[in-house]
């Protein structure tokens, strides 16, 4: 496959560790929006100087939107999925399907049933 594959350049940013979860967090956000530290704390086992990097990217690519709220103290950054990103949330719930559906059968996430999850 060429380096400027359509394919190998969204899989470059879109494979990186943290990155589907990160938009996974966003997604289940009111308006699809968290803080920072709303990130943080969701996504156990990552750190602060990951978040804010995969964050960085994410935004660099479209698919996510920084706003800080620069009125407040301390200030508060706020992150959104853009249209592009929840173009990407469908791919993921795509591939969720052929989880379930070939190769994960019934492994509870968290609460509830990957099966019966509206994501």
């Amino acid at each position: 496959m060429q380096e400027g594959c359509t394919v190998n350049q969204t899989v470059k940013y879109i494979a990186r560790k943290w990155t589907m979860l990160i938009l996974l967090e966003l997604y289940k956000g009111k308006g699809h929006t968290r803080r920072f530290s709303e990130l943080k704390g969701c996504l156990a086992g990552i750190t602060q100087k990951v978040l804010s990097a995969r964050l960085k990217e994410l935004e660099r690519e479209g698919l996510v939107e920084k706003k800080m709220d620069i009125e407040a103290f301390p200030l508060k950054s706020e992150y959104t999925l853009t249209e592009s990103g929840l173009e990407m949330i469908e791919v993921i719930k795509s591939i969720k399907l052929w989880a379930l559906r070939w190769k994960i059968k019934n492994i509870e996430c968290g609460s509830q049933d990957c099966g019966q999850c509206v994501l």
